[in-house]
């Protein structure tokens, strides 16, 4: 059993401005700050402006808004605690479409708390953590007068559209960015009470594969047996890349990938992974993968290629008999330390030229990519998160990785050679994309001492 191992110094701070604090984020979940739809572009200038203002209030300096062939970025720093270490805090303001908006229960721009659980868009990804974040400093400041720790702020409006334009940033202003460590809000608890410090993401990279086997649709009964059918031969290029086992079958894909170690191992064996519940969660009869590795490790460590669409032929109501000239499928492959994106493309390049079929002519148009990323378990500032965790939480912290991609953490570790620490207190229920998104305001009171703690334990870390 865990206890707390002391009290929190700003515990009074956050009992007693609670209610102000929700109000404050409530009218930050409020702007409809959408970053992929072009009529919000005024809204997106508007929630940085609010953002600005949050941390100006809160008592961060040198607040910037800065623009970018996109949306803003929102800077701010407070750089007074000499020969300490320095955080750079990492998060987004932008947040996804709400459509179907039929299916939400209250307005998703006008936030409601129910049940003990703040429902709007943007609640739990990522407005209401990024706000935990911004309150944490405020409470230093007015308690204590200063901050146990530097601190800097980064906060985009492009994530849920790839981050288009915040690579470009980091890498112009990489000194006035340059940090001992990044911290990010913005992934979930391993369950509900069981917090997770996450410190692997995988990366992703993909392509489009487009067959054509004749200028066009031909009657399936005068050309039937004579020439290529255009579907047939994308299911048989596409059964080429894995086994029955669902081991990927290309050409030097596995070369690069690091080696699962031992502790990661045992780590993920002490989290007594519920194989009944993930089936019943993602609605399978059974899992499926490869034979010599665990449920965690293939969908954390192991490299993927999904067939994420197909798409050719006929197929509407009743039948055609058409051999179709095109067919098509949309490939993405989920990439792990030491996998290179722009190999992994060449590979499958190579693959698909390999095993292309007679009689078609294949097309490749190559997708975004974004590396993977690993922060080694055992390095102080990921041990100190989970310590900090079990301030709050009655349990023991979870060391995971994620099998999800966030790009930008990749290019963190590149151009500011800085760790990155992923704290999140979300939950994977919470319908963050999905009509109903919410935040558990147990979380957000819990996650306010956690990250205040956090500080406190960065501060004692030699640099």
């Amino acid at each position: 059993m865990i206890h707390l191992k002391k009290e929190n110094v700003l515990d009074g701070y956050f009992t007693k401005h609670r209610e102000q604090h929700l109000e404050e984020l409530k009218q930050f979940l409020s702007i409809p700050s959408i970053s992929s739809l072009s009529e919000h572009k005024k809204d997106m200038k508007d929630c940085a402006s609010y953002l600005g203002n949050l941390m100006k209030e809160a008592g961060l300096e040198h607040i910037t808004i800065n623009e970018t062939a996109g949306h803003p970025v929102v800077t701010g720093d407070w750089l007074h605690a000499e020969g300490k270490p320095t955080i750079l805090v990492y998060g987004h303001y932008d947040v996804q479409p709400v459509d179907p908006l039929e299916l939400w229960e209250s307005d998703p721009f006008k936030a409601e708390v129910r049940e003990n659980k703040l429902y709007a868009r943007g609640s739990s990804d990522d407005k209401g953590q990024v706000f935990m974040h911004i309150k944490v400093i405020e409470a230093f400041l007015k308690e204590k007068g200063e901050l146990p720790v530097n601190v800097k702020f980064l906060i985009e409006g492009e994530e849920e559209i790839g981050s288009v334009h915040l690579p470009e940033f980091v890498e112009s202003n990489k000194e006035n960015l340059a940090a001992d460590l990044v911290l990010i809000s913005d992934t979930a608890l391993y369950a509900p009470g069981r917090p997770a410090v996450c410190y692997a993401l995988r990366g992703l990279t993909g392509v489009q594969i487009d067959v054509r086997s004749a200028s066009g649709d031909l009657h399936s009964g005068i050309y039937g047996g004579g020439i290529q059918n255009s579907i047939h031969a994308l299911v048989e290029l596409l059964a080429s890349f894995h086994d029955k086992h669902g081991t990927i079958q290309v050409d030097g894909f596995y070369d690069k990938v690091r080696p699962i170690t031992d502790d990661e191992k045992a780590a993920y064996a002490a989290l007594d992974f519920d194989a009944e519940g993930a089936k019943k969660e993602a609605g399978v009869k059974e899992l499926f993968g490869e034979t010599d590795f665990s449920y965690l490790e293939r969908t954390w460590a192991r490299p993927t290629l999904e067939i994420n669409g197909v798409y050719g032929g006929f197929s509407g109501e009743g039948i055609k008999t058409v051999i179709p000239a095109t067919a098509g499928a949309k490939i993405t492959c989920r990439l792990v330390p030491d996998q290179d994106p722009y190999e992994i493309v060449k590979q499958l390049r190579a693959h698909i030229e390999k095993h292309k079929p007679a009689g078609v002519d294949i097309t490749i148009t190559e997708f975004d990519k974004g590396k993977p990323f690993i922060t080694p378990l055992e390095h102080p500032y990921i041990q100190a998160a989970g310590r900090s965790y079990e301030t709050q939480y009655d349990a023991k912290t979870a060391y995971i990785r994620a099998g999800g991609s966030i790009p930008i953490v990749a290019a963190f570790d590149e151009i500011l050679n800085t760790p990155v620490i992923m704290m999140g207190f979300g939950l994977s229920t919470e319908n963050f994309h999905a009509p109903n998104e919410h935040f558990h305001l147990d979380n957000f009171d819990k996650g306010l001492r956690v990250v205040s703690d956090y500080f406190e334990e960065i501060a004692n870390i030699e640099k």
